[in-house]
């Protein structure tokens, strides 16, 4: 316990663990000094009693707080010991799958077993210019420290890499020269890597081996050179081999294997080329089968040969000598089967004709007995004679294995040897970076001789481990200047000096080989009597005399002393290696030829290395050709002495340490064993590393992080503005003990532990903070909460009360109306029952009056019927009598009536027996029933009727009884009719009977038809129902089908929808990713035209311009530059087509562009021979232009010697043009295609018409030359005598004559004005027909190239499959065809336009020539012709109406390109002058040339716009400002064009005015394409730009500058120092990005580029942006916590405010932020529970999942109040994102940019009204 504050309850410290090595603890109770036992509790809460050590009373090590666990840097750590290094790793291990860690300067590397995406270029070029602590620890890292180094301090480096086997030590040296290669610049010096990894699989074949701890394991150590020259570009390597265990060759262990090319040559017996080996399978062979395990898991031998074989063509090995290596490796496996049967104990001999022994003589191409017999014998030379000597069996077995590791040695130092001869540097090398992939210490159960080798060269690499991290320590307080004493480190020169120094070890074993009778168990004694008690580091064990222990830097190990003499004599018998001399296969010999010279490969020295490099190192290698006088060297000597070169290399250069951990032994991917981890630690230094550091000042601090990481420690009036003066003070009242720590220059030097004590502090007064936060966050939060209560309280009181009040009313309402129903109710009752007494008493009255009346009634009733029965008997009597007489009277009527009824009755009998009348009868007898029915009701009404004036004349009758006797008479006639009446009654009555009956007949038929009807009806209605219940059925159907058509045509629409979109999406995916393509092509067309211009100018350079040559020099450079145009146009013939339709076209575009390019480079070689070609011709004119100024003739005949000079000159330019267009007519002839050169096609007529015109004007320059010379002629007769007088007088007399004949000097003056005339009309007329030539040559090769083309594509169709040829065939026709009809349309069209523009000539020429012949006409006289020429004085007047051109004479272009593009400052332009300028000016200039119909001109200064842009571009292309200005100029440039080109898509816009300022007679939308491919390599360079420029702010002012002061404080770092997040005057800050953005934009608005462009330009800007900090990010552990979270969504809403300021928000740049944004929302939200994981999952859906898991692993709290995120988190999503298909990629593509586009922006300024400022120098063009 260092600290006494930390010595208290529930401090955690380490103890030790047998299974865990060590175990946490907390204390429960406070030790105080004199305690043995410690009261402590395991983290698994179990209670334990830890005693101390007696003797040294020893405390456990403390833990560090929880906030420094899980350091990139393990020096880091306030308390630096072994349980801390373990735990760190253990967790960067398992839980942040981490596998580097820095330990000071040393690279931890864990195998994690596992294939991890940490390797791809996206990483390399993350760290490549990074500093070391910036990012987090990687291999790459270590590689950019050494390169960064080696080039920064022009010293060499090395990167020592070591570890047991299967830690990961080759991979993670190809690692590091893979990330040589691709920093160093030059991407064709990338195949040094290609052959250095080709180079791996033979290396691995012959040095590699299975044994029990690893498959692939080396067996020998190797340092490979990396070359670089002066600007440090990979140019060579060299690689040196040590120890190879020779060993294996003739023995393995139980479950290994020897050498794997001997198991690969035994897999591959079969092939036809093996045959003569006569091999056969693995387990057949001695030296393969010894380990029982020929055969590794997931390994195919046969397949891993063929590799091997590849490999070493790849490296020049020709197939030769690959079948002499194989016969040598199959002579060595028969070797071991040849068997020696014993003579007697000292002799043995082969078996006669052995076949293992045959078989590898006739391999070896050597005599079988001589080889027979020196395997059994051996010749010993003594002093005075040599005899030969019999040996034993054992004797002979040793010597055929010593002869079988002898030659596999030789033989892989020839491979080796010849592997470096293939990675040779051809070019001076200046400077190395060394990889040392070299074994680690090694202890087995068995140790032997070469482990012995291997633990003494990493004692030597410990030592120098050792002194380099002490001298660094030391450095460093020396650098800062603080008092230091010398640190006690652990120096193992002891036990070095026990192995190597005199009487060593090696000394003692050397001896023991040189006698005679030298033994193993002798050595032994000899080491116990030299070394035993004498060296503390030298032990015997107890149980064994042939054994030593030597105590090592890592562990003690006892080494078994039997082998160790053989080994190290590596006896090989010198007859044996004779007899293989005298081979006749010439391989072998090679392999031992001149041993004594022949170093092994390692010892190659490289062209450029000092001799400090040389290392003549042979390992494990004898030589038995020396001489008998001579002792060879020993393997441990060689080894010794090669180890002591690999030193002295070491030490030359600045090492770098990677140490190689193996967490398991059984290859489990992130499985951690802490006991085997603990061992390795131990054996690599790590923990030595650690204990230096411990020792002294481990933990270091800035003053500026001390202040901002402590700076709650400190009261406001403790903070001085000086940094340094304020941290003393505070740390003097923090840390009493002054030797705590030390002041020195920029930082403060803390003791271990000081950190974490600090720590704790700063953490109590952050808790106490925190929890005074808490109590008045909670006190206000109550108080609140209290508020809110009462309120709550008082509204429900307020609530209730008036609740209660409404109830109380109600009741009283509910009161009153039950006494107003009770009042209502009793009187209902009351009433009611009045009611009923009242009804009853009434009622009871009413039923006994009735009674009353009734009885009185019935007596009155009873007299009235008495009266009446006296009246019906009387008159019943009297009818007796009547009716006797009655009846006897009807008696004789009715037989009378009866004989007539009979007769009656006949006749209808037989009117009855009629079938027509029995249906009439019934036809009409239900209406007669009915009139019956009608009767009988009718007849009972009369007799009803009847009845009632009965009872009416009854009473009558009775009451006027008086009256009626009175008039009896009238009674009697009464009575009369009475009787008939009745008689009449009866009548009817029985005629109602009948009818009663027939109608009761008739009822029981309508019954039973009624029941019929009703079962009919109910039969009827079940059927409708059933029908009705079927159709509801049918109707629900319906609906249910409509349904779902519905529903199906709604999902249909929808999926046709969506479908819609993904499609729309992905065809703009793919315009983008086509486009995308384009402007890559455009690119790197323009990379290598910038290329061609460099190398024209480099011969620009070398050539020497002389007087004489100028005008040849400048028609050079036009016809350059027309020659670069049309280059620009064969390139873009077939990229409008590109841009429009990139889903039509998508391989053959990009075959075809590929193709142009290749073309293009071959064009540009070309170019650059014919360059030569012209510089050596120009150097040949030069030279014989000055012996022709040697030679000229004298001054006198000066002007006719150059006149007769152009005149030949002429002549024969004249002669020239004319061969050139027959042989070019010749060509057109012959080599077009017939459709072009028929007859009658327009191109073949206007080529003749053209080429007709020019032989007649060439035959009338002939004729006039001829005129010309034979006046030339006649003169220079005439003056010819006067040449050769040469006195003065002489000279004077023939002037005279010549002022006297005037008329001669004025026909002389004449003929040579008419000369020159005729000379600059041949001149002029020459540049014209160059210019046609020009033009069909450029036709003729754009002839050529599609042949080529089409012969490349025929011949790329011809290899493919009949099928995909087809296919491919079809789609090259379609393409050949659309393309045809397109040239064709435009053909068409253009000659329409051309018709058109020449009838629009015609008319305009037709009136000027009206105008003029008026002119003439009116204008005869002389005056009037001479006032001709004052004309002009009307310009003025017309002037006021400009036409918005610009003219300028054709000798001005130059003048015009340079003034307004390459000696323009775009600075003035747009501060001073209205945006665009140049381009308007250019354009009306080009406006011009089309009104003046001159298509040379308009080419002309279009080819030197573009050209003088491009130029311009170059020069200055890293300025932002020039980038910018042209950009936006070009764009203006491309707008005018289509703007004022007459097209009505792009007219809508235009007024009036400007339609009448479109071009009329050239349609120029080639070059518009020219100029869209322009503006698009000029936006990739502003890109590139403004990349370089914001590219260093980025990371500093986005992730490291604090914005928000004091959220994140700075943790402790280790050795390695990051870069300091606080702004000093240096650093960039969020604010210096937003800056610097506002530049950018003022800048392109001022410079008027197009607002959809700056959109464009802002949205690839913030990609960038988010793109670089997000990588880095994904590779900063320090940067992966909340508050840093925090930070990065500030800064991300600073720049989305930026944006809505220059209302850029719908630019698509906030977008592109997406995946930071939900980087940083991740590193802030809760990640605990599933629900986390899943709102995790939802809302970082632009961030793939290994950013995701990278992020969550990464993630380190800052301070201790967060919490770490738990593995089983990690692992819950990476399950729920399993589904999701995203790029496995890691880190975003900064250097991507998007696809540019140019939106066509017309303008609204008036080209008439455009002003030329006199400051452009422009004052010779004129406005029109």
């Amino acid at each position: 316990f260092s600290d006494r504050l930390l010595d208290s309850t529930y401090a955690r410290v380490w103890i030790p663990d047998p299974e865990e090595v060590w175990k946490s603890a907390e204390l429960l109770k406070d030790y105080k000094p004199g305690d043995k036992v410690l009261q402590l509790r395991l983290e698994e809460g179990k209670d334990l009693e830890y005693c101390l050590d007696p003797k040294t009373k020893e405390l456990p090590p403390l833990r560090n707080p929880d906030i420094l666990v899980g350091e990139n840097d393990l020096t880091a750590l306030s308390y630096l010991h072994e349980p801390a290094v373990l735990h760190n790793l253990k967790v960067r291990f398992i839980d942040s799958k981490l596998i580097y860690t820095y330990c000071g300067i040393v690279l931890v590397a864990i195998n994690p077993y596992e294939q991890l995406p940490i390797y791809g270029e996206d990483i390399i070029n993350a760290y490549s210019g990074q500093n070391m602590g910036d990012m987090d620890p990687h291999i790459f890292a270590v590689a950019e420290e050494a390169y960064k180094q080696m080039a920064r301090d022009e010293r060499n480096q090395s990167i020592i890499v070591s570890g047991e086997s299967g830690a990961g030590k080759t991979v993670s040296a190809k690692y590091a020269m893979r990330y040589f290669a691709t920093v160093s610049g030059s991407a064709s010096e990338a195949n040094v890597e290609e052959k250095v990894l080709a180079s791996n699989p033979i290396m691995e074949s012959i040095g590699n081996a299975k044994t029990t701890r690893n498959d692939n394991s080396s067996r020998f150590g190797k340092y490979i050179e990396i070359g670089f020259d002066k600007r440090y570009r990979i140019i060579g390597a060299n690689m040196r081999t040590y120890l190879l265990e020779k060993s294996r060759v003739v023995f393995q262990a139980e479950e290994e294997r020897n050498y794997h090319i001997f198991y690969q040559l035994c897999a591959s017996a079969a092939l036809p080329e093996f045959k003569t080996l006569r091999l056969g399978n693995a387990n057949y062979f001695h030296y393969t089968k010894q380990g029982g395990s020929p055969v590794i898991d997931g390994v195919d031998d046969a397949k891993e040969m063929a590799n091997t074989r590849q490999a070493c063509t790849l490296l020049g090995i020709s197939d030769s000598y690959q079948m002499g290596i194989f016969r040598i490796l199959a002579g060595i496996l028969h070797l071991g089967n040849v068997e020696f049967a014993s003579r007697d104990s000292d002799s043995c001999t082969v078996p006669p004709k052995h076949e293992p022994l045959t078989i590898f003589c006739d391999l070896m191409g050597v005599e079988y007995e001589e080889m027979a017999h020196w395997l059994c014998h051996r010749k010993l030379a003594t002093a005075t004679e040599t005899y030969i000597k019999p040996i034993s069996k054992l004797h002979a077995i040793n010597a055929r294995d010593a002869l079988a590791k002898h030659i596999y040695a030789n033989l892989f130092n020839w491979i080796v040897d010849h592997v470096n001869k293939a990675l040779h540097a051809t070019v001076k090398q200046h400077s190395f970076i060394g990889v040392l992939d070299i074994y680690g210490f090694e202890t087995f159960e068995i140790n032997s001789f070469e482990q012995f080798c291997i633990n003494y060269a990493n004692e030597k690499l410990q030592q120098q481990f050792n002194m380099h991290v002490f001298k660094l320590e030391q450095e460093e307080y020396m650098k800062e200047q603080i008092p230091w004493t010398l640190i006690d480190f652990y120096d193992n020169q002891p036990c070095i000096n026990l192995i190597e120094a005199k009487m060593g070890v090696l000394d003692l074993l050397d001896e023991e080989c040189k006698m005679p009778k030298g033994s193993d168990d002798s050595w032994a004694q000899k080491l116990y009597n030299t070394h035993l008690n004498k060296c503390a580091l030298f032990e015997k064990p107890r149980m064994s005399n042939k054994a030593f222990i030597i105590k090592h830097f890592a562990d003690k190990v006892e080494y078994q002393c039997e082998g160790f003499l053989e080994k190290n004599k590596d006896t090989v018998y010198e007859e044996q290696i004779k007899v293989l001399k005298s081979s006749k296969f010439k391989l072998l010999p090679e392999l031992f030829q001149d041993e004594e010279k022949v170093l092994s490969p390692t010892s190659a020295t490289p062209s450029g290395r000092v001799p400090l490099s040389r290392m003549p190192i042979k390992p494990a290698k004898a030589r038995p050709g020396q001489a008998s006088k001579e002792h060879k060297k020993t393997v441990g000597h060689q080894f010794r002495n090669s180890l002591h070169l690999l030193m002295e290399t070491l030490n030359a250069t600045t090492p770098h340490y990677v140490r190689c951990i193996k967490p398991n032994d059984f290859k489990f991917p992130f499985t951690f064993d802490e006991k085997r981890a603990v061992q390795q630690l131990r054996a690599c230094g790590v923990l030595e590393t650690i204990r230096i550091s411990a020792a002294g000042f481990p933990s270091r601090w800035t003053y500026q992080e001390f202040f901002s990481r402590y700076r709650v420690l400190m009261k406001q009036r403790d903070v001085l503005g000086d940094r340094k003066q304020t941290c003393k003070n505070v740390l003097e009242k923090l840390i009493q003990d002054k030797d705590k720590y030390q002041f020195g220059k920029t930082k403060i030097f803390f003791r271990a532990g000081q950190v974490a004590y600090l720590e704790k502090i700063r953490a109590d007064k952050l808790r106490a903070a925190c929890i005074r936060i808490q109590k008045t966050i909670r006190g206000w939060l109550m108080r609140k909460k209290y508020i809110r209560m009462r309120k709550a309280a008082i509204t429900i009181q307020r609530h209730v009360r008036g609740y209660q009040a409404r109830c109380y009313a109600k009741f009283l309402r509910r009161t009153r109306a039950a006494i107003t129903i009770q009042k209502f109710q009793r009187m209902y009752v009351v009433r009611k029952r009045y009611q009923c007494m009242r009804d009853a008493t009434i009622a009871l009255q009413a039923l006994l009056r009735g009674y009353m009346v009734r009885n009185r009634y019935q007596m009155m009733l009873r007299e009235h019927k008495s009266v009446v029965i006296q009246k019906h008997v009387r008159g019943w009597l009297a009818r007796r009598r009547y009716r006797r007489t009655l009846r006897a009277i009807v008696y004789l009527q009715c037989c009378y009536r009866r004989m007539m009824a009979k007769r009656e009755l006949k006749k209808l009998k037989i009117e009855a027996r009629s079938v027509e009348r029995y249906k009439k009868l019934h036809i009409g007898l239900e209406n007669k029933i009915m009139q019956l029915q009608r009767k009988i009701d009718e007849q009972n009404k009369e007799y009803k009727s009847l009845l009632e004036k009965m009872n009416n004349l009854e009473i009558t009758y009775s009451t006027e009884t008086e009256k009626l006797r009175s008039d009896v008479e009238r009674l009697r006639m009464s009575e009369e009719e009475a009787k008939n009446a009745t008689n009449r009654v009866i009548s009817l009555q029985e005629e109602i009977a009948k009818l009663r009956k027939e109608l009761h007949q008739t009822q029981s038929e309508k019954k039973s038809i009624e029941e019929w009807a009703d079962k009919y009806k109910h039969e009827t209605e079940q059927l409708v129902s059933e029908l009705k219940e079927q159709n509801s059925l049918l109707k629900t159907e319906k609906e249910d089908l409509n349904r779902r058509i519905h529903d199906q045509a709604r999902e249909i629409t929808e999926s046709m929808e969506k479908k819609l979109v993904e499609e729309t999406k992905q065809l703009e995916l793919d315009l983008n990713d086509e486009r995308l393509r384009y402007q890559n092509l455009l690119n790197e067309f323009s990379r290598l035209e910038e290329r061609y211009d460099d190398l024209k100018d480099e011969m620009n350079l070398m050539s020497i311009p002389k007087p004489g040559h100028k005008r040849t020099d400048s028609t050079h450079s036009s016809n350059e530059s027309e020659y670069t145009f049309s280059s620009e146009i064969t390139e873009a013939e077939d990229l409008p087509l590109r841009m429009e339709e990139p889903s039509e076209k998508k391989a053959a575009l990009d075959m075809s562009l590929f193709l142009k390019l290749q073309k293009r480079v071959s064009e540009l070689e070309q170019e650059k021979q014919s360059l030569q070609d012209e510089l050596d011709r120009k150097e040949e004119q030069a030279l014989r232009a000055k012996a022709k100024e040697e030679e000229r003739p004298p001054i006198r005949g000066a002007e006719l010697e150059y006149e007769s000079l152009k005149r030949q000159e002429l002549e024969s330019e004249n002669k020239k043009l004319k061969n050139e267009l027959n042989e070019l007519q010749k060509a057109l002839t012959e080599t077009r295609a017939p459709e072009v050169t028929a007859p009658g096609a327009p191109a073949y007529r206007v080529l003749l018409d053209q080429l007709t015109s020019v032989s007649e004007e060439l035959e009338v320059r002939k004729e006039e030359v001829l005129i010309l010379r034979s006046q030339l002629v006649s003169q220079k007769e005439a003056i010819q005598p006067k040449h050769t007088m040469t006195d003065a007088t002489i000279l004077l007399e023939d002037v005279q004559k010549m002022k006297d004949k005037g008329e001669i000097a004025q026909a002389y003056i004449g003929l040579k004005e008419t000369n020159r005339l005729l000379e600059s009309q041949l001149q002029s007329q020459k540049k014209s027909h160059e210019n046609e030539l020009e033009s069909l040559r450029g036709e003729i090769q754009s002839l050529k190239e599609e042949n080529n083309r089409q012969q490349q594509l025929l011949a790329q169709n011809l290899q493919l499959p009949p099928e995909a040829r087809i296919e491919a065939s079809l789609q090259h026709e379609i393409t050949r065809l659309t393309n045809e009809n397109l040239d064709l349309m435009e053909q068409l069209e253009k000659q329409d336009k051309t018709v058109r523009k020449l009838k629009k000539q015609l008319k305009v020429f037709a009136k000027k020539i009206g105008e003029l012949e008026v002119g003439q006409m009116e204008n005869i006289s002389p005056g009037q012709i001479i006032d001709e020429p004052i004309r002009p004085v009307n310009i003025p007047r017309k002037e006021k109406d400009f036409q918005g051109m610009l003219e300028y004479k054709k000798e001005d272009e130059q003048k015009l390109v340079k003034n307004l593009i390459l000696e323009l400052k775009p600075r003035g332009v747009a501060v001073n002058l209205i945006p665009g300028l140049p381009a308007y000016i250019l354009f009306m200039c080009v406006r011009h040339a089309d009104y003046l119909n001159d298509d040379q001109k308009v080419r002309s200064l279009l080819t030197s716009t573009i050209n003088g842009i491009k130029k311009v571009l170059k020069k200055r292309g890293d300025d932002f400002e020039t980038v910018s200005f042209w950009l936006s100029n070009t764009c203006r440039f491309l707008h005018c064009l289509k703007q004022y080109s007459g097209e009505e898509g792009f007219m809508k816009h235009n007024t009036p005015r400007q339609n009448e300022h479109c071009l009329t007679n050239f349609d120029l939308a080639e070059y518009r394409q020219v100029l869209s491919d322009l503006a698009i390599q000029i936006y990739q360079q502003l890109v590139r730009v403004l990349e370089n420029i914001l590219q260093p702010m980025i990371v500093s002012g986005m992730l490291e500058h604090e914005t928000i002061q004091g959220v994140s404080g700075v943790k402790p770092t280790g050795l390695r120092k990051r870069t300091s997040s606080i702004a000093d005057e240096g650093t960039y800050t969020l604010d210096s990005i937003i800056r610097q953005l506002n530049s950018f934009h003022s800048v392109m608005c001022q410079h008027g580029m197009d607002p959809e462009l700056i959109k464009q330009v802002v949205k690839q800007m913030f990609y960038i942006i988010g793109a670089v900090t997000l990588n880095n990010l994904l590779l900063r552990k320090d940067m992966c916590s909340w508050s840093k979270g925090m930070q990065i969504r500030y800064n991300v809403s600073q720049l989305e405010e930026w944006l809505r300021d220059k209302n850029l928000m719908n630019s698509g740049a906030k977008e592109t932020l997406e995946p930071l944004i939900q980087a940083a929302q991740l590193l802030q939200v809760k990640k605990k529970t599933d629900e986390d994981a899943e709102a995790i999952c939802s809302m970082c859906n632009a961030l793939t999942t290994a950013q995701i898991v990278k992020v969550l692993n990464l993630y380190t709290p800052v301070n201790e109040f967060e919490e770490r995120v738990l593995v089983s988190f990690i692992r819950t999503i990476q399950v729920r994102l399993r589904d999701r298909k995203d790029s496995p990629q890691l880190l975003m593509d900064a250097k991507h940019i998007f696809p540019v586009t140019f939106p066509f922006n017309p303008s609204s300024l008036a080209l008439e009204t455009i002003q030329i400022p006199a400051s452009l120098g422009l004052g010779f063009i004129s406005r029109v």
